[in-house]
């Protein structure tokens, strides 16, 4: 199936162009939202956070999410991390419902990962201990776990520290750990809710490397959300723009810059040519 997206165009204008997302070097369709919707009642009355939110993401896919606080990124979320049931609609993961009614699917969620916008790490815990906590969890004897806890510190840059304590580790590093915990049952999507909006300018550009060089080691399917645009085109193979209340996907825009992508990336014309469209965009929601 064909998407009609919005590619902007240097002038500021859009031309309306066709997408094939089964482009090359993704797989099958692996998550699947369908007609989704989401209410609330709350003390002052109905409130609606999402509208018939309808996307395809593909194996492998790296998605942002992006919108003006209150569109419902977040809640979408949750919806796909198994944490919020939808008012209506269907989610699937690898052809498996999520949800059924408002009672979640474990095992559709068994390869699944969650990282916050907070580490969340226990204090009294090391590292390692933080990491292979899920597989501990899971009834994985402590070799395995120990093995599997040096093989990720590799993987994001934390080897060495093994047996430090969170306290002693940067915001940075805390949140490495915790992309790490939830890469410890190799799930095959990693969903991560502004994950490095606490850090500073500096050591989050420099996450944003890292996430890049971890999401081509694993080759997990991605979902981020994001207030930055910049973050969520550099990011991303396609850029979600969602409308205020209620959340409605407004543009779904392909980002076809070059991987890897480094610093440079964002001097690029084709770089701030997007972001540009986004922000118009954007604005025309105010």
């Amino acid at each position: 199936m064909k998407m009609t997206q919005k590619a902007t165009v240097q002038d500021g204008t859009d031309d309306t162009a066709v997408v094939d997302p089964s482009r090359s070097g993704l797989g099958p369709v692996e998550l699947e939202l369908a007609g989704v919707n989401k209410v609330y009642q709350a003390r002052r009355g109905r409130v609606e956070a999402l509208s018939d939110v309808n996307l395809s993401i593909r194996r492998g896919e790296f998605i942002s999410l992006v919108g003006r606080s209150g569109c419902g990124k977040t809640t979408l979320l949750r919806i796909l991390s198994g944490l919020l049931p939808p008012s209506s609609g269907s989610v699937t993961a690898n052809g498996q419902s999520i949800w059924r009614g408002s009672a979640r699917n474990d095992e559709a969620l068994q390869q699944v990962g969650l990282v916050f916008q907070e580490a969340n790490l226990f204090p009294w815990f090391n590292i390692s201990d933080n990491i292979s906590l899920p597989l501990k969890l899971r009834g994985v004897d402590r070799k395995a776990r120990a093995a599997r806890a040096e093989e990720l510190c590799e993987l994001v840059g934390l080897r060495g520290f093994e047996g430090a304590y969170p306290r002693e580790l940067s915001g940075g590093m805390r949140q490495r750990a915790a992309i790490a915990r939830a890469l410890s049952s190799r799930p095959s999507i990693l969903l991560m809710d502004e994950p490095f909006g606490a850090l500073d300018a500096l050591t989050r550009d420099k996450m944003n490397l890292e996430l890049q060089s971890i999401h081509a080691a694993t080759g997990a399917t991605v979902v981020f959300v994001t207030h930055s645009i910049s973050e969520a085109v550099f990011l991303a193979d396609r850029v979600v723009l969602l409308t205020p209340r209620p959340g409605r996907i407004r543009s779904v825009t392909p980002v076809s810059l070059a991987r890897p992508r480094s610093a440079d990336t964002e001097a690029s014309v084709e770089f701030q040519q997007i972001v540009r469209g986004l922000r118009v965009e954007l604005d025309e929601e105010s």
